[in-house]
């Protein structure tokens, strides 16, 4: 007997999620049909099972443990979300222009790149996404902590590695399948990539531990306020809320008080939390932290 379509499409997915999971990439549950995570955020956190400690994020539940991944697929049709980071990997996001058909892809640009580098598009496991995209799975370096990154490559290429996930093959959405369009061995990040992707050093100067720890105690406290700000704002004042963040941390990234990618990382997770798209969030927060890095050049500008 023929299963319905809705019970087929669940055992797809289970098979998506095993499949990942056997090649040592930790997985969660998405929203079904969706991109987002399916799993509760902390303002809904009942802390219990896997939270009875405290809250656990995403990154933080995703597994390779095949028991677990049936017990987690079996409840709905969820859609399969790597999380690069603790899956050892960096993935380049392709994009495609929305509006312009005359613009250059992420795929053009990124073949652009490779060529100034002196080095061929490097053959390796790539998948293409609902939008026509294209993701570039790579090894993400041993001993070097790897973050997202926003446009920082060129327009239209982001990555994903620490703080970021991926959506597998085989996952649906409105606008169409994760595919597999090449299936070969996942390939070593290239040098000159990790170049432009490590992130710069902190810039050094005549300020005092005492001034430096004053401020970097400041600067967290304003991280997590401005983090939580945009967590619980409402609908209707979400982006809003977002740009504000941005703008008030931007001069901390300015001062050498935070990491640009730790600012970017938090606020992306806590406006995607409220429902906002990810690149709705990625163009706001690009925006946004580049006006206030611009002008809080000098410690004290607001």
């Amino acid at each position: 007997m023929t299963q319905p379509v809705p019970e087929r499409r669940a055992d797809a997915l289970l098979s998506a999620a095993l499949a990942a999971a056997e090649r040592g990439w930790h997985v969660f549950p998405l929203r079904p049909g969706g991109k987002r995570p399916a799993l509760h955020g902390q303002a809904r956190c009942p802390r219990t099972g896997e939270c009875a400690a405290g809250h656990r994020k995403w990154e933080q539940r995703a597994t390779t443990d095949p028991d677990r991944i049936h017990a987690a697929w079996s409840a709905g049709p969820f859609n399969v979300g790597i999380a690069t980071g603790p899956s050892g990997l960096v993935v380049a996001d392709l994009d495609t222009p929305k509006n312009r058909t005359d613009a250059p892809g992420g795929a053009a640009t990124f073949q652009a790149l490779c060529e100034r580098a002196g080095q061929p598009v490097p053959a390796t496991y790539r998948t293409r996404t609902a939008s026509g995209g294209e993701h570039l799975y790579f090894a993400a370096p041993p001993g070097i902590r790897l973050h997202n990154t926003a446009g920082t490559l060129a327009p239209l290429i982001d990555t994903r590695a620490w703080g970021g996930y991926v959506v597998a093959p085989g996952s649906v959405t409105d606008t169409g399948t994760y595919e597999v369009v090449d299936a070969a061995p996942v390939a070593p990040l290239p040098g000159w990539l990790l170049d432009a992707l490590r992130p710069a050093p902190r810039p050094a100067g005549p300020v005092s531990v005492a001034v430096t720890a004053l401020s970097g105690r400041y600067a967290e406290a304003a991280l997590q306020n401005e983090t939580a700000t945009v967590a619980t704002a409402q609908e209707g004042g979400r982006e809003a809320a977002l740009f504000r963040a941005a703008r008030a941390l931007g001069r901390f990234v300015a001062w050498g008080d935070l990491p640009r990618h730790v600012v970017e990382n938090a606020l992306q997770q806590a406006g995607e939390s409220t429902g906002l798209p990810p690149a709705q969030c990625r163009s706001t927060l690009r925006s946004a932290l580049n006006w206030s890095i611009a002008h809080n050049q000098q410690r004290g500008t607001a």
